[in-house]
């Protein structure tokens, strides 16, 4: 029991600070929040991630580019440039490094407006780090895993951030029906997206970019959105303004084959 809780609570802890924090503020800019706020929650996303933290920098200047060059070959992972889903978040490791490393100039359009914090990006993306949480992880199951059968989740820990990835830009890109014609292949998959945390309506996503609630239709349930919602009233985020127009989804949604 305490494995399963264990497992479930990194799972939406790890997934909430990627569409909160690397999604929708690093790479979109959605909301804004004070500097003390932002380093919080910078921290919370190392000790969220772990073993698989991911920078805010690269993974905005990756994000920005996979909205530019959705599902083409410049498309960091578009599921239909790449043979299973393992090839396809290989293909992305690769480019994020090169990013991150800066072994590549990103173009300037994808540059800026994202959190820095060098030194403890330094430290989260260090050997040193990722082991270390890789240990405590093997530690904790060793101390209270109570079936052989719960060593097996082991892996998801390890790679919990590009494991979130891969389900969202395989699925998003394959599987599901769409609101808007947005000339790539983006789908919704989820009509309550509980698993991915309103990740998988990438179809309404990648026709709205700016829009914070990612369900468009009334019966689209986006979990985060009622947090990011309570988080703007206790004012330690500020929704911006401006009001995006949401043009009426078409009525013939088309199913996934």
């Amino acid at each position: 029991m305490v494995i399963l809780v264990f497992f479930v609570v990194h799972w939406y802890l790890s997934l909430f600070v990627q569409t909160f924090y690397l999604h929708r503020y690093a790479a979109h800019k959605m909301f804004t929040m004070n500097p003390f706020w932002e380093k919080a929650f910078y921290l919370l996303t190392y000790m969220a991630q772990g073993s698989s933290f991911l920078s805010p920098r690269a993974y905005a200047i990756l994000h920005r580019m996979h909205h530019a060059f959705s599902d083409t070959e410049k498309d960091p992972h578009s599921p239909h440039f790449s043979n299973n889903a393992f090839t396809m978040m290989w293909k992305t490791k690769n480019i994020y490094n090169n990013v991150l490393h800066n072994r590549v100039e990103a173009e300037r359009r994808f540059e800026g407006d994202y959190p820095v914090w060098g030194a403890l990006e330094k430290v989260g993306d260090s050997y040193y780090s990722r082991i270390g949480w890789g240990v405590f992880y093997v530690v904790f199951y060793i101390a209270f895993a109570t079936q052989w059968w719960m060593f097996l989740l082991l892996p998801f820990h390890f790679l919990m951030g590009p494991v979130h990835g891969a389900i969202v830009n395989w699925s998003g890109h394959k599987y599901g029906y769409q609101n808007f014609d947005n000339n790539d292949k983006s789908r919704n998959s989820l009509f309550f997206d509980f698993l991915t945390g309103g990740e998988l309506f990438q179809n309404n996503h990648h026709k709205l970019p700016n829009r914070v609630n990612f369900g468009v239709k009334w019966w689209e349930v986006d979990p985060t959105w009622p947090v990011i919602w309570t988080l703007n009233k206790l004012h330690i985020i500020k929704l911006k303004s401006a009001k995006v127009k949401v043009k009426a989804p078409r009525q013939n949604s088309q199913a996934a084959a």
